[in-house]
């Protein structure tokens, strides 16, 4: 994870103050990579503790196809990552409570796009199946920005990660993952171990090796109210990666995953770091 560091160290030195929606205010940069290669280990954040639980509940949920986030509870009851903006979205359409919609988010994006002619296409099974049938196809692809369904009204959040491409070759799977916004320090250890884990998903029910992580980002940038945690996570040394099992099962498809099968084995890391986050 030293690359991730390196980049809070490169948009500290090198970041823009912009103003933002939430009003708190960030430094940025437009146009970061990285690759995580998972032969290295499983790209767990180790310079402050990852919740595993929360994360990876959270990636079932989408699994799911769900925008309820009773769901999200029903799999994680204690994940409460979605909570304020939830109230947030409630605010803004004048409710107390719409029974937990949080509007079309990323699961249903994933496993019920609408098309122009009134098809619902699962897109996360179109690429599984493409991977099982043309893992030669440059059009394995998974594309979460609706731009009919981002307005405020419409849904909490609109997507951040939207948008990842699937890649077979040498019987090796990887995933290139766009991200229009990013949270560097608290959403982004989450997005890389949520794609990597999913990357592990499809490479198990498809018979590959799971390779390489590819993230690409738009505005990265860090908050200002939590410049002073970044450049304490930064000072800390990164501890070895851990690995990741998961229980075989005999899952044969992207939805028969559970909690419990997924373990991170010899996970070490430091102490967690603390930040709020913004709406």
């Amino acid at each position: 994870m030293k690359t991730y560091l390196e980049q809070l160290q490169f948009i500290l030195e090198n970041g823009a103050t912009r103003a933002d929606r939430t009003g708190v205010g960030t430094t940025s940069c437009f146009g970061m990579q990285a690759r995580y290669n998972l032969a290295d280990g499983f790209p767990a954040v180790t310079t402050k503790k990852l919740a595993w639980k929360v994360m990876s509940s959270e990636l079932l949920w989408f699994i799911s196809g769900s925008n309820n986030i009773n769901d999200l509870k029903s799999i994680y009851g204690n994940n409460k990552i979605w909570d304020a903006n939830y109230q947030d979205y409630l605010k803004r359409l004048g409710l107390d409570n719409n029974g937990g919609d949080m509007g079309r988010v990323y699961g249903s994006q994933w496993r019920n796009w609408r098309s122009h002619d009134g098809r619902q296409i699962d897109q996360l099974q179109e690429a599984i199946n493409s991977i099982k049938t043309n893992p030669q196809s440059r059009r394995i692809i998974v594309n979460a920005w609706n731009p009919g369904e981002t307005e405020m009204d419409q849904v909490a959040l609109p997507p951040c990660h939207c948008f990842f491409q699937l890649y077979v070759a040498n019987n090796k799977l990887s995933l290139h993952m766009y991200q229009r916004s990013a949270d560097m320090f608290l959403g982004v250890p989450f997005n890389i171990a949520s794609y990597s884990l999913l990357l592990h998903m499809i490479a198990k029910i498809t018979s590959l090796e799971p390779w390489e992580f590819v993230h690409t980002i738009g505005d990265a940038h860090i908050y200002l109210d939590a410049v002073a945690q970044v450049k304490e996570q930064i000072s800390r040394e990164p501890l070895p990666l851990p690995e990741l099992h998961i229980e075989d099962r005999g899952q044969a498809s992207i939805d028969d995953f559970i909690m419990s099968d997924f373990i991170l084995a010899d996970y070490q890391c430091h102490q967690a770091i603390k930040a709020r986050m913004a709406v």
